[in-house]
């Protein structure tokens, strides 16, 4: 007789050999959910890529794929002054490892801090992949990232740019700023042509309504698109209180003798702008009152605007001086002595004792100590006796060698034949890249 724990066991087996089907009816429905969501996974992996970022766009009207042709993402954007690099990008949905990336391979080569805006590209593989990222901050300045056998690098591009040399000429109705808009040019070349005669024509005093002038400039340019003013190769003006000719040699300017234009002092401790007070004996004083020698120049112009040092020489004091107010006074040769007054702050390493240099910034302007407004009170002072700085004669400049001087006469004598050419005329040069040596 079988056991009763034996026999229940062997009934166990039995019912154990049941069809699957008939035990467990529950295992089918189960079975399909597994399979579709299995497809569904299958599909949706197929649909989209797998590395960041992770869909194919089509920014500001660009169309979908790198410059190969293969099938890719391209994001362009712009970004705007003082704004986050980062950000700008994280917002066009690019992922952050490229980002990353991206900001790690222009570090060297840019100041996140001071961005002035531009427009950016990202170009991808069909995975997402950054293959190329450019960034173009202006017109010559432009930042290429690019994937290689050794991983990514970046660089600045150079841009070749032509250079065509121009004859500008105009006549002062109003002021020399708005003759050379007429002209058809920018201020950066009224600043350009000003420089080159500041040792000779003082452009606060000497500019009258009818004066001429005339400019051959290099422009350059990227394609038909104007970038800058390139080197100044020969000046002119003809105006009422003086004409003045002058021909680019080697490093400077020289006149018509190969005299250098460059002299011991400016006309000027400044950019030109407008003159509010000239050198008097005798002047009601606006705030004292009364009448009052003013033994210098008042030169009206914005507060902040660079006050340069008119000669070399040793600063002998840089402080307060009562209704001076902020004031530097420098010592130059011969015995001449300048003076720098109602600053509103000090240039750069400006203390007593200090050597500087012509043109370099010793102060700003401002309205400090006894003033009705911004100006520079400019004086000048030779063997304890003030002078008009507008009617001083100073120490002519240096001339070329004997050696350069047979070539700048043959030079010259070209020059001035397009000087003096009626009809304005251009000529076009070698091209240059960016970065050389071709801007004042």
């Amino acid at each position: 007789m079988i056991p009763f724990d034996f026999k229940r066991g062997y009934r166990f087996q039995l019912a154990s050999r049941r069809p699957l089907w008939r035990r467990k009816r529950w295992v089918f429905p189960i079975l399909g959910i597994l399979v579709a969501l299995g497809v569904f996974t299958v599909f949706e992996r197929g649909a989209s890529p797998t590395v960041s970022p992770p869909e194919k766009r089509v920014e500001n009207g660009a169309s979908p794929g790198p410059p190969e042709g293969s099938e890719g993402v391209i994001i362009e954007g712009k970004l705007e002054a003082n704004r986050n690099f980062s950000q700008a990008l994280t917002e066009k949905k690019i992922g952050q490892s490229w980002v990353q990336l991206i900001i790690s391979e222009l570090r060297p080569h840019l100041n996140f801090r001071k961005m002035r805006g531009g427009n950016f590209r990202f170009v991808g593989d069909k995975e997402g992949n950054l293959v190329k990222f450019t960034y173009e901050a202006g017109p010559t300045e432009i930042y290429e990232i690019v994937k290689g056998r050794q991983g990514y690098t970046a660089s600045r591009l150079e841009v070749p740019l032509d250079t065509r040399l121009v004859k500008v000429v105009g006549e002062i109705r109003s002021s020399l700023f708005e003759s050379m808009e007429e002209a058809g040019e920018e201020d950066a070349l009224t600043f350009d042509f000003a420089e080159v005669l500041a040792w000779e024509v003082d452009f606060y005093k000497d500019v009258r309504e009818g004066d001429r002038f005339k400019v051959i400039v290099e422009k350059l340019y990227k394609g038909e698109e104007f970038i800058r003013y390139g080197l100044i190769h020969a000046v002119e003006y003809q105006g009422e209180e003086k004409s003045v000719q002058g021909m680019r040699a080697g490093e400077g300017d020289y006149d018509e003798s190969g005299i250098s234009l460059k002299k011991a002092f400016l006309k000027a401790p400044l950019r030109f702008n407008r003159i509010s007070s000239r050198f008097s004996r005798s002047r009601k004083h606006p705030i004292l009152g009364g009448m009052r020698p003013h033994l210098g120049t008042d030169y009206a112009a914005p507060v902040g605007t660079p006050v340069w040092a008119v000669g070399d020489g040793t600063v002998v004091s840089c402080g307060w001086n009562e209704g001076y107010g902020k004031q530097v006074v420098l010592r130059h040769m011969n015995g001449y002595i300048t003076y720098y007054s109602h600053l509103s702050r000090y240039g750069p390493g400006i203390r007593a004792g200090k050597a500087v240099k012509q043109k370099q910034i010793i102060g700003y302007v401002g309205s400090s100590g006894l003033s009705t407004g911004p100006h520079l009170d400019y004086r000048l002072a030779r063997s304890g006796q003030f002078k008009n700085p507008l009617k001083e004669t100073f120490p002519a400049g240096t001339p070329l060698d004997k050696s350069e001087l047979e070539i700048y006469h043959r030079q010259k004598e070209e020059m001035l034949a397009w000087l003096q050419g009626d009809v304005p005329w251009q000529q076009k040069l070698a091209s240059s890249k960016v970065g050389d040596p071709v801007v004042r």
